[in-house]
């Protein structure tokens, strides 16, 4: 059965490369701002480029941040990439304090003082959960991250992986059906391939 999976175009989302991974890996894509398309969801990708603030403000607007609460009390798989997954916490301190979605436990902060920002490139993962995201994906597998910010304070038990940059950070989080990537797996070649066909199986613990 071919996977389906609503993508959200909120303004902030590098749409185009995720929905070119996703179709390669057969999956139905549909874009959409719709809030009760998004209720109805079984798989959801959340992306994001950009800054927390705004973004946050383009969910509320448009009434997707209650759907996507919604969607994931109903059982839908949900992924955050990138700016995405940033927005799944209780909060940011980019730029002041911006409530998150409140999915995740934690905050969003910069990397600590000293550290190069933004983190650009390659990296490696130390993979905490082999189930579900990296059910194909070992420890050490190199993807890509574009970002300034990481979370502190989250639930050791949602962790997925770590990656290291001026000392370990949470790279990815997976807790029940909410699943979230700090990297861009659309743009992690094999690797990435891997990890959003694992979001799109069937059955993924």
């Amino acid at each position: 059965m071919t996977a389906s999976v609503v993508l959200l175009d909120y303004g902030v989302g590098n749409t185009a490369s995720v929905t070119r991974a996703l179709r390669r890996l057969g999956a139905e894509v549909d874009l959409t701002s719709d809030p009760s398309r998004v209720v109805a969801a079984q798989r959801i990708v959340l992306p994001g480029v950009g800054a927390f603030a705004p973004a946050r403000e383009r969910l509320a607007a448009a009434g997707l941040d209650v759907a996507l609460g919604a969607a994931v009390e109903n059982g839908a798989r949900l992924l955050g990439l990138c700016l995405g997954f940033q927005l799944l916490f209780e909060e940011s301190e980019e730029f002041g304090r911006t409530p998150g979605l409140g999915l995740l436990q934690g905050k969003i902060s910069p990397f600590a003082g000293g550290v190069r920002s933004p983190h650009v490139g390659w990296n490696a993962l130390d993979v905490k959960k082999s189930t579900g995201l990296f059910a194909d994906v070992p420890s050490g597998t190199y993807v890509y991250f574009v970002h300034s910010f990481r979370p502190e304070g989250t639930d050791p038990a949602d962790t997925a992986a770590t990656s290291d940059h001026g000392g370990p950070f949470v790279a990815a989080v997976q807790k029940g059906n909410v699943w979230g990537c700090q990297f861009h797996p659309e743009k992690s070649s094999e690797a990435g391939r891997a990890i959003l066909k694992s979001f799109l199986a069937p059955e993924a613990a």
